[in-house]
């Protein structure tokens, strides 16, 4: 029985960690296809809402099929879907677009990827799941990593507001962790990601009309590092996969996983980035970025060293945890 336990908790472990690495490489992509798109002259606004829109549209079907017509299920749930959404998906890509607009790129990226510290803060208050030495080791490899891989020679300098932003950012990309790790058992991880993307990609478009972002496409070729398409085809790929496999996968890996691991897992999200922008956008990666990713990796390894989580406990004492909340 003990064997049987220890191969199912080992077997959840690489299942969630090979989603987890999924949803990264998935999410990695989407900037260099957007920046794609942004050069041939389309906002950074209509290219999220053009990408979650089509993610949703992929993911409705499947999810409409998984209810089977159990509506009591998604009234259930109306409050999660509606959290997922607005602040997940549409509140953090807000967030993000404001925060560039007042301060560098990188300083916003940087302030947004420390969300595995603030998941890690919040399950240590809010649930008493205080952290080991090993995964405050992780933390601050990762986040060392993650200061030598974004790009910050073009200074530190940013605004009161950028920084708030920026941090709502954050506060989003933790709520992500939080709530993807909701519902297990109940709600199935596709119904999730197709109700928060429906309503996070009309919340964006609504966003766009009161002028809140500015929405502008256009329908000129996009060009790439070696190769020009259609501007079709990077709009397909960028729901279909960098954003209905992303969230899809995410959310099963953070049920597996457990929020705490998922999050600093998807720090490989940067280094996927750097990899496509590499072979995309011919951006070479520097030698402190490379260094970075290595830091990235050891800090992800320190962190699943120290992580006993509920997710990985075996079903049953998942059930009596559950129980005992």
């Amino acid at each position: 029985m003990v064997a049987m336990a220890h191969d199912n908790t080992a077997q959840r472990l690489r299942t969630g960690l090979l989603c987890a690495v999924v949803s990264a490489s998935s999410f990695g992509l989407s900037g260099s296809l957007a920046r794609g798109l942004m050069n041939a002259g389309w906002s950074s606004a209509s290219v999220v809402a053009v990408r979650v829109l089509v993610a949703a549209a992929v993911l409705v079907p499947i999810a409409l099929v998984q209810l089977r017509g159990d509506w009591d299920l998604l009234r259930r749930n109306a409050s999660l879907i509606t959290a997922y959404g607005l602040l997940a998906v549409a509140g953090t890509q807000l967030a993000y677009f404001n925060a560039v607009a007042h301060m560098q790129v990188g300083v916003a990226l940087l302030i947004e990827y420390t969300a595995p510290v603030a998941v890690v803060g919040w399950l240590w208050l809010r649930h008493s799941q205080r952290p080991s030495a090993a995964t405050v080791l992780g933390a601050l490899l990762g986040m060392t990593g993650l200061v030598l891989v974004i790009d910050l020679r073009s200074g530190l300098a940013a605004s009161g507001i950028g920084i708030a932003w920026a941090l709502a950012a954050m506060i989003g990309a933790a709520a992500y962790f939080l709530l993807s790790a909701h519902g297990d058992g109940t709600l199935p991880g596709t119904v999730l990601a197709a109700g928060g993307l429906l309503l996070g990609g009309l919340a964006l478009l609504a966003a766009g009309a009161i002028g809140i972002v500015p929405l502008r496409a256009t329908t000129d070729p996009v060009v790439f590092q070696h190769l020009t398409v259609s501007w079709w085809l990077p709009v397909l790929a960028l729901g279909t996969i960098t954003a209905a496999l992303a969230y899809v996968s995410g959310i099963a890996a953070t049920r597996l996983l457990g929020s705490r691991l998922a999050s600093f897992v998807a720090l490989f999200e940067v280094l996927a980035a750097l990899a496509f922008a590499w072979v995309l956008l011919g951006e070479s990666p520097r030698p402190l970025q490379l260094l970075g990713g290595a830091l990235i990796l050891i800090g992800v390894i320190t962190v699943r060293r120290g992580e006993t989580t509920p997710a990985l406990q075996t079903p049953e004492s998942s059930r009596q945890l559950r129980l005992e909340r």
